[in-house]
């Protein structure tokens, strides 16, 4: 068996293997961080009381289920006064309250659908005049827009493959792109690194991999 032999059937198994081991490590976290709900239960109640073992996923559906009837408590008045009571006392902490209030109205952003934020994917000249990347456009504090001359827009540049990270700019309005393009597929494009393309077939989709032939071939 040849070196170059070797080296073929290496990157076919790291190809069948790496794509499967990091999904496989995604969905673990993912179940293991929603099963400490469980925690939340008395002892008596958790499947290692009665049962004499934990059950893996009763996690996820408790957690689903706590976001489910937590939404539809909110939805009535009663509801609504204690989030605005619950609030008010968060408001009343400090560093709590400006946590929170960040991270409330980043939530309301991408989860509400209300308001302009977030609503428009951009191009923008970054980190040089020669470059550009993709950008989320969002809202200009009204002090700001007082104290630019001219039209200005508030963009948020992610970071790859982490898009929670990213950095805050103020750019001319006629120095951006307008993309049609929705942010679901911005996102998954930054957090693929490019591997993700949208519309692809028809539909937002992840580029097909290349055929087994091809990489064995290499």
């Amino acid at each position: 068996m040849t070196r170059i032999s070797l080296k073929r059937y290496f990157i076919t198994g790291l190809v069948i293997w790496v794509p499967l081991v990091i999904t496989l490590w995604v969905l673990d976290l993912l179940v293991g961080t929603m099963d400490r709900s469980l925690l939340l239960l008395p002892l008596e109640l958790r499947t290692e009381s009665w049962l004499g073992t934990h059950i893996p996923g009763l996690g996820v559906i408790l957690t689903l289920l706590v976001v489910f009837v937590t939404g539809v408590f909110t939805t009535n008045i009663i509801g609504q006064r204690m989030v605005r009571f619950w609030e008010r006392i968060l408001a009343r902490i400090p560093v709590v309250n400006s946590i929170y209030t960040g991270v409330k109205q980043v939530s309301d952003t991408l989860f509400s659908g209300s308001g302009h934020a977030f609503r428009k994917v951009l191009l923008v000249r970054y980190p040089h005049p020669q470059a550009w990347s993709l950008a989320f456009q969002t809202n200009v504090p009204v002090d700001v827009a007082k104290r630019l001359d001219g039209d200005y827009v508030a963009v948020f540049i992610p970071t790859t493959p982490s898009p929670v990270n990213g950095f805050y700019f103020y750019v001319k309005r006629a120095e951006t792109i307008e993309l049609d393009m929705s942010v679901d597929d911005a996102l998954k494009y930054i957090i693929s690194m490019g591997v993700f393309t949208p519309g692809a077939n028809g539909r937002g989709g992840a580029a097909a991999p290349p055929p087994m032939r091809d990489v064995v071939n290499l």
